[in-house]
């Protein structure tokens, strides 16, 4: 991951915020992850992602998608469905899924 926020795109897109609060078992966790990282790319329509986590354990990932389709591409993908089992299982106290049409967006970089 990128330590730059991801570009505004042109709206309307999505963005998924997934806020996590993870458990001490996290044994293969960081490999899902990158897998997981891999894999969206595939998704036609996928955008990117930011991610931020802070000391006390609550992490927060935005990953942006051009439209409801690759929304549920990535949804329905059987080795994502998988990670969210142990995920479940293992490493999340809990979580929250918010899904949000964007409307506006822009980018500032200093010159």
């Amino acid at each position: 991951m990128s330590d730059a926020p991801v570009e505004a795109f042109e709206p309307p897109y999505y963005a998924v915020v997934f806020t996590t609060v993870r458990t001490q078992e996290q044994s293969g966790y960081r490999d899902t992850n990158a897998r997981m990282e891999e894999l969206v790319k595939d998704v036609p329509g996928y955008l990117g992602m930011d991610h931020a986590q802070n000391p006390g354990g609550l992490g927060i990932t935005v990953a942006y998608f051009r439209d409801g389709d690759a929304l549920t591409q990535w949804r329905t993908n059987a080795e994502h469905q998988a990670a969210q089992r142990r995920g479940r299982a293992e490493w999340y106290d809990s979580y929250t899924i918010h899904v949000a049409k964007v409307e506006r967006s822009h980018t500032f970089k200093r010159a």
